[in-house]
C-alpha cells in the first residue's frame, strides 16, 4: 500500500515543480528536453518508414506472380538445327539427340487424327498452328507419312525400326477411306490413321492426300521434318543415322530435274504460262523429305496447285511434275535436287522393278545402301544418298527381318 502511495506521489511532485514559478527550472528542462525529444522524432520517423517498406515488400511477393522464365531460343529458322554430324564415323550410331527443351502444348491435343474437317479448313488451321507456334519445341521430331491404299504389309520392319526411340517420331498413315484395320494397341501405329480420300494414280488426288498428310503433321509444332513414304518401302539404316540425318540436314529432299525428254518437257502445257514456263518445268520423285518452312509452303499453295489442277492432265502426271516444279520456281535454294528414297528405274516400264522376296541378299542391300557414286550433304560429299527404299513386295518382309540386323546393327 505505501508503495502504490509513493508511485502517485512522484508524478503530483514533479506537475508541482512544473507548476511554480521558477523559470530558470524550466528553461533547464526546456533545454535539456529539446534535442532529446528531436532524437528521438528522427529515430521514430525512420523506424515507421522501415516498418511499412518490410509490410509493403511481405504483400507484394505474395501478390505478384513470380517472373516469368527466359523465352525458349526461336528455331523455326534452318540455322537454328544442330551441327551435322560425322555421317561416316562409328560415333554416329551412338550419338544423342538434340538437348531437351520443356515440352509446349500441342494443337493436336484438340484435333484428333480421325476428323469432319474439309481439306480447307484442315490447311487453315494447320497455317495457324504453325504462326502461333513460333518457338518450336525439342527435342525436334520427324514426321513418318505413309501413303498406302491399305495395310502396311512391312509393318513388322518398322517396328523395329522405331523402337526405343519414342517421343524422336510421329507416324501418319493415310490409307483408302474404304479400308477396315485392326490395329494392336501395342503397335507403333497404333492411332496413327488420318481422315483420308480416294487416291487415284497421276491424278491431283495424290498431290491432295500428301498435303492432307503434311496438314496433320504440321498440327504438331515439334515435327520439324516430314518424309513420305509408300506402303512398299524399307528404312535402310538404324532411327539414329536416319533421325540426325534428317534433323541436321540445312536442305530438303525433293528430286528435281530439267529433263528435256518427251517424258518431261514433253508433258509441259503453254496454258500454264506466264506464271510456269517450260523454262520452270521440273520432273521428279514423288517421294519427298521436306522441312517445316517447305512443308508449311506446300500446303499453303493456291497459285500453281491451281494450275495443276486444271492443266496438268494425262499424259501429265501430277505426282511428277507438281512438287519438282513448284518447288524448283519457289524454293530452289533450300532443295537438294534429289530424292532419299532410292527406286530402281533400269527396266522400261510404267512403274519401277519390284522387289521380290528371293531377292533379299546381303549384297542387293548394301549395294542400295552404298551403291551411289557420292552426293552433297551439307555442301560435303557422301556416299550415303538414300535413308529408304521401294519398291518391296510384301514376300520381302521374312527376308529382311532375317537381315535387320545388316540395316539397323546391333543397337538401333
Amino acid at each position: 500500500m505505501g508503495s502504490r502511495q509513493t508511485r502517485i506521489a512522484f508524478p503530483i511532485k514533479c506537475l508541482n515543480l512544473f507548476h511554480s514559478k521558477n523559470s530558470l527550472f524550466h528553461l533547464f528542462i526546456f533545454l535539456i528536453c529539446l534535442p532529446i525529444g528531436f532524437v528521438c522524432a528522427l529515430y521514430l520517423q525512420n523506424f515507421s518508414a522501415a516498418v511499412q517498406i518490410s509490410i509493403f515488400s511481405v504483400f507484394h511477393s505474395i501478390s505478384l506472380p513470380p517472373p516469368p522464365p527466359p523465352p525458349l531460343a526461336h528455331a523455326n529458322t534452318l540455322s537454328s538445327f544442330p551441327s551435322p554430324p560425322p555421317l561416316l564415323s562409328e560415333s554416329i550410331s551412338s550419338a544423342t539427340p538434340p538437348s531437351l527443351l520443356p515440352p509446349r502444348v500441342s494443337i493436336t491435343d484438340k484435333i484428333p487424327m480421325m476428323h469432319n474437317m474439309s481439306d480447307e479448313d484442315l490447311i487453315k488451321s494447320a497455317i495457324e498452328s504453325s504462326r502461333m507456334n513460333t518457338t518450336n519445341t525439342s527435342p525436334y521430331k520427324v514426321a513418318f507419312m505413309f501413303l498406302t491404299p491399305g495395310r502396311l504389309p512391312l509393318a513388322p520392319l518398322w517396328e523395329l525400326f522405331f523402337k526405343g526411340h519414342e517421343g524422336l517420331y510421329s507416324i501418319y498413315v493415310h490409307p483408302h477411306p474404304s479400308y477396315n484395320d485392326t490395329i494392336p494397341q501395342d503397335s507403333v501405329f497404333y492411332g496413327t490413321r488420318i481422315t483420308s480420300q480416294p487416291v487415284y494414280w497421276g491424278d491431283i488426288s495424290m498431290i491432295d492426300a500428301e498435303r492432307r498428310l503434311l496438314a496433320n503433321a504440321l498440327l504438331d509444332p515439334s515435327n520439324q521434318r516430314f518424309v513420305l513414304l509408300s506402303d512398299s518401302c524399307i528404312p535402310l539404316f538404324n532411327f539414329t543415322m536416319t533421325y540426325r540425318y534428317l534433323v541436321n540436314s540445312n536442305i530438303s529432299h525433293v528430286a528435281s530435274i530439267d529433263d528435256e525428254r518427251k517424258s518431261g518437257r514433253g508433258r509441259y502445257n503453254p496454258q500454264m504460262s506466264p506464271n510456269i514456263t517450260i523454262q520452270d518445268w521440273r520432273k521428279g520423285s514423288q517421294w519427298f523429305e521436306v522441312n517445316r518452312e517447305l512443308a508449311l509452303g506446300i500446303v499453303a499453295d493456291q497459285n500453281y496447285y491451281g494450275l495443276f489442277k486444271e492443266y496438268c492432265h494425262r499424259p501429265c502426271y501430277n505426282d511428277e511434275h507438281y512438287l519438282p516444279t513448284m518447288v524448283n520456281i519457289l524454293y530452289g535454294g533450300l532443295n537438294s535436287n534429289r530424292s532419299i528414297t532410292h527406286v530402281d528405274w533400269s527396266i522400261v516400264a510404267p512403274h519401277p522393278r519390284k522387289y521380290a522376296g528371293s531377292e533379299i541378299t546381303k549384297e542387293l542391300l548394301n549395294s542400295i545402301r552404298f551403291g551411289s557414286t557420292g552426293c552433297l550433304y551439307n555442301d560435303n560429299t557422301t556416299p550415303m544418298c538414300v535413308l529408304f527404299a521401294r519398291k518391296f513386295s510384301p514376300g520381302t518382309l521374312n527376308p529382311l527381318l532375317t537381315f535387320a540386323p545388316l540395316l539397323f546393327g546391333t543397337s538401333n
